[in-house]
């Protein structure tokens, strides 16, 4: 088959690494940029012309946080998500998506193996997904089991010690790899303190309660709950706190939108377009949704009266210079659309005081420098060829991310309908999940 090679003319490019849009053509060469023309510039003859005026060129977004599944996957890449930071699975299970052509309708994978938490365990004993132990030297093992079968880095969740936690560090950073923590949950170590044990990311934004409140937790008495001013931060105590964590460069992925989402349910956010239909199928994500809402006093009590205080703390982190990424836990929480989240939280940050650019930023190359992955998050020559054509501008309004006319992967152009077309039937899809866990069971001894 000849190398794909053709030119995308009269967009506006919008430049998110030195902040600055200009009108301008795209030469892709195979799954790559080949050249970038200004305005005026001549362009070669013989190459075919893709013709994008009025239109507006982003880099292909990366959701920071979520948990890819087959049934999903190319609803990311419908939405102009091209890249995932896969926090917790088993990375066997997503061997189909590192072995993919460049320019399949699924999204790349950045990802941690099976999450590491303390006994009893949030999401139960052992499992492809969930590992458990308050031993230091079964931890270490794991950590190493992790990294021979490709982990990109390690998670850890909220029951773990502290003990265990530094040991985890420790042969994490022996091997290279940083460590993300949920500390949602954690009843014993809090952000400060994962910190000093060398934590490199904290999702949600989690922790930081803990340190404000210590006798703080999802899970403590209503009175603990009432000393808290849920609605209003204190924001002078979220920028001391913000100012030591920085001293320890730690990044920051909030996933505010799926705590949103809770608080304001019934209200949630929903655009109604081709992809959240489709997520929204019964078959797909919609009955999970509707079986969590049975919870959803708990939900709220837990998750969604922490949104202000998450505000905060982004807010505050990146005013303060610190690593502010996006991210959406799809599919946890109710109604975290894949790939569509993500748009919403880049709304959620114009929101909270970040410009237009930031939130992009936060979606592309902040995000990917963060994992030093320096191929995608930009429109720039020899990166890789993953794009969103907009029909809006995103300076102008961030929801204009969200007016998708095509997206680019790996240089091959999709419009949103011929990657919806892609997803697996459900049958194919249980069957490959049966056959890995027991593929996965007899390979652990269990």
């Amino acid at each position: 088959m000849a190398q794909r090679h053709y030119i995308i003319t009269n967009a506006t490019i919008i430049d998110v690494e030195n902040e600055l849009q200009f009108k301008g053509d795209i030469e892709i060469k195979g799954d790559k940029i080949h050249l970038i023309y200004k305005e005026h510039e001549r362009l070669p003859k013989e190459v075919e012309k893709v013709d994008a005026t009025g239109k507006f060129i982003i880099p292909g977004l990366i959701d920071m946080h979520c948990h890819i599944r087959d049934s999903f996957a190319p609803h990311y890449v419908a939405s102009g998500v091209t890249t995932v930071r896969n926090t917790a699975g088993n990375v066997l299970q997503l061997e189909n998506y590192k072995v993919a052509p460049t320019d399949a309708p699924i999204p790349r994978v950045y990802s941690a193996d099976r999450m590491i938490d303390g006994p009893p365990g949030l999401w139960g004993p052992n499992s492809s997904g969930n590992f458990v132990t308050d031993n230091v030297e079964e931890a270490i093992q794991e950590v190493k089991r992790q990294v021979e079968v490709g982990a990109d880095f390690i998670k850890v969740y909220g029951w773990i010690s502290s003990d265990v936690m530094k040991a985890v560090v420790r042969e994490a950073k022996r091997h290279g790899l940083e460590v993300s923590c949920d500390l949602i949950h954690s009843k014993e170590v809090n952000a400060l303190e994962a910190a000093k044990l060398g934590v490199t990311w904290f999702e949600h934004a989690s922790g930081f309660l803990q340190v404000l409140y210590p006798n703080w937790n999802t899970m403590a008495e209503q009175e603990e709950w009432d000393k808290i001013d849920w609605d209003n931060p204190d924001k002078e105590r979220i920028e001391a706190l913000c100012k030591e964590m920085l001293q320890y460069e730690v990044k920051l992925c909030p996933t505010i939108v799926i705590t949103e989402q809770i608080e304001k349910f019934p209200n949630y956010w929903n655009p109604k377009n081709i992809v959240t239909e489709s997520a929204n199928d019964k078959e797909i994500l919609g009955g999970l949704w509707e079986n969590m809402i049975q919870h959803i006093d708990a939900l709220k009590k837990q998750l969604g009266s922490i949104t202000p205080f998450t505000k905060a703390v982004a807010k505050t982190y990146v005013d303060l210079g610190g690593t502010v990424v996006a991210g959406t836990d799809t599919p946890g929480g109710i109604w975290s659309f894949p790939g569509m989240a993500l748009h919403r939280e880049l709304e959620i940050f114009v929101d909270i005081g970040l410009t237009e650019m930031q939130a992009l930023q936060a979606a592309t190359i902040r995000a990917a420098q963060s994992i030093s992955l320096y191929d995608i998050g930009v429109v720039g020559e020899h990166k890789l060829a993953d794009l969103l054509i907009l029909n809006e501008n995103p300076l102008e309004d961030i929801r204009n991310t969200q007016n998708i006319y095509r997206i680019v992967k790996g240089g091959r152009i999709f419009t949103q309908e011929e990657v919806l077309a892609t997803i697996p039937n459900p049958e194919e899809i249980e069957a490959k999940y049966l056959k890995f866990e027991k593929e996965f069971s007899e390979m652990m001894g269990s």
